[in-house]
């Protein structure tokens, strides 16, 4: 199977992924925050999948996001669109200070420092309440319509209409970053992930290259946390955590990396039985922690390895079983 057909099966699968929620869900929200959550698994994917470096530091990018967008719409007469537009402005600033701090130390330097800075933007936004809301959050964030000439293209009024708005950005943000990690750019991403020292010795800037993934990474990001701020109307402070960088990368592990469509399982996976374990049992992070358990155990490649590996451990069965159909044919 060559790469163009895979890369469109992929995007296929995506598109009915996002066909398929609707007819499995009865909540509008809880679809969205699984595509929401997916984004910012695409971005942070792009960084430990595809170029090898473990960041704590997404949250910074999914809260900077959502304090964009929500100090825009709150502040000014911004329209929606361009509030969306500016927020992920200001996550690829922010990433490209973080990233040109982070890229610099290897190793387990380079997760601690995620992690410090991490903290460190926390602390910035609890520090400025005149903007953030402090400890409350800013609040009262609305969800404009889209609309372009006054023509409105998408109301935005119900659960199911803001769905339909977010999907329709992530199988944009997925046909993008399909066509990035697909460029040279991408494949000289694979190429530092597999072997810095090589992909150094032939040439490439490869601090540049980290930069410009931590630049991507933390647009991508910043529009999930956008996205997220205006479907629950407020932007809290724990958007900004180390909790919410561990929920990114969590969903990244637990979908597989260097895959996108796994970014959507692991995401679907994530906030589903999230959610369906808060149901069961106040203390269900325990049954949560046990699932990871399993999953680090049984499933190193995360849901889609495992996907894969039962595909392959069918095929043979198939293969086989038309070869013998083929030699008892007369």
């Amino acid at each position: 199977m060559t790469a163009i057909v895979r890369r469109y099966l992929s995007l296929a699968a995506a598109v009915a992924g996002v066909l398929l929620l609707p007819l499995f869900l009865q909540s509008g929200s809880l679809a969205s925050e699984v595509l929401i959550f997916a984004m910012a698994g695409l971005g942070c994917n792009l960084l430990l999948g595809y170029t090898g470096l473990l960041s704590f530091g997404q949250g910074i990018f999914f809260g900077v996001g959502s304090y964009a967008v929500g100090i825009l719409l709150t502040r000014t007469g911004l329209p929606m669109p361009a509030a969306l537009l500016a927020a992920c402005v200001a996550g690829m600033v922010v990433a490209a200070v973080v990233g040109w701090l982070a890229i610099r130390q290897k190793g387990v330097y380079f997760v601690m420092l995620t992690l410090a800075l991490a903290q460190m933007f926390y602390f910035i936004a609890y520090s400025v309440p005149e903007w953030t809301g402090g400890d409350n959050g800013l609040m009262d964030i609305p969800t404009p319509p889209l609309s372009v000439g006054g023509m409105v293209l998408l109301p935005n009024d119900s659960a199911w209409a803001y769905y339909t708005f977010v999907a329709i950005l992530f199988i944009l943000v997925f046909w993008g970053m399909q066509r990035i990690v697909a460029s040279i750019f991408g494949r000289t991403l694979l190429a530092i992930r597999d072997n810095t020292a090589r992909a150094s010795a032939l040439g490439y800037d490869v601090v540049h290259f980290k930069l410009a993934a931590f630049i991507i990474s933390g647009a991508v990001t910043a529009l999930a946390g956008a996205l997220y701020a205006m479907m629950t109307n407020i932007a809290p402070l724990s958007s900004i955590s180390y909790h919410m960088s561990e929920v990114i990368l969590l969903i990244t592990v637990l979908g597989g990396t260097g895959s996108l469509i796994a970014s959507m399982l692991g995401a679907a996976f994530y906030v589903l039985v999230s959610d369906w374990l808060s149901g069961l049992w106040p203390r269900w992070l325990l049954l949560f922690g046990l699932l990871l358990m399993a999953v680090s155990l049984y499933m190193q490649g995360g849901l889609w390895g495992a996907c894969r590996l039962a595909a392959m451990r069918l095929r043979p069965r198939s293969d086989s079983g038309a070869q013998a159909a083929g030699k008892e044919a007369p």
